[in-house]
């Protein structure tokens, strides 16, 4: 049995990922490694929420625990729109990096989930690291589960954030209304 080691952003976008590998007999392991997710709070309670589903399921849940702020911030700063980029890059090669040391065979991400994040270069980052690190990139396209993932999530009562994680990205979650803001308070 090939052991699987799931990267995972948060546990609404696990439930696209987990049964579907589960149904091709994979071995799996959670893994969290998120530090581009802010604030801090927004952190704590997506990891909790995995951390109390994982166990729910009787999934072992493995961790770099790094709140980075700073570090990401100080990585994207430069060029905030490719932000996204970076952020696929880093985190896969954390994962396929921990795969290796810990004897996995394969890494796969619930990236793969969501219908917001764009595929081509997480799936381009995967292989990458996959090469570089000498273990297998589990290519697979969860994008068609992530409604019914959603819906799961919510009958769980799962948190479910409003955003990807960075505070960029909550930011252009508010880009409307401050634009309304800035205009209603322009003098």
């Amino acid at each position: 049995m090939k052991k699987v080691l799931l990267h995972c952003c948060c546990a609404p976008c696990s439930l696209s990922c987990i049964e579907p590998l589960q149904n091709e007999n994979f071995e799996l392991s959670l893994f969290w490694y998120n530090p581009n997710i802010h604030p801090f709070k927004e952190y704590e309670a997506r990891r909790d929420c995995l951390l109390d589903y994982a166990k729910e399921i009787g999934l072992e849940v493995l961790a770099r625990e790094k709140y980075g702020l700073r570090d990401f911030v100080k990585n994207v700063a430069s060029d905030i729109d490719a932000r996204c980029v970076y952020c696929y890059r880093h985190r896969l090669e954390e994962t396929a990096k921990f795969a290796k040391e810990n004897g996995f065979q394969a890494f796969t991400t619930t990236l793969l989930a969501s219908l917001y994040q764009d595929h081509e270069a997480i799936k381009k980052a995967g292989e990458e690291f996959a090469e570089r690190y000498g273990v297998e990139f589990l290519y697979r396209d969860f994008r068609p589960n992530f409604r019914e993932g959603n819906s799961k999530a919510r009958e769980k009562g799962f948190y479910m954030q409003k955003y990807c994680g960075c505070i960029f990205s909550e930011e252009d979650r508010y880009k409307k209304q401050i634009e309304r803001d800035s205009i209603k308070f322009e003098k």
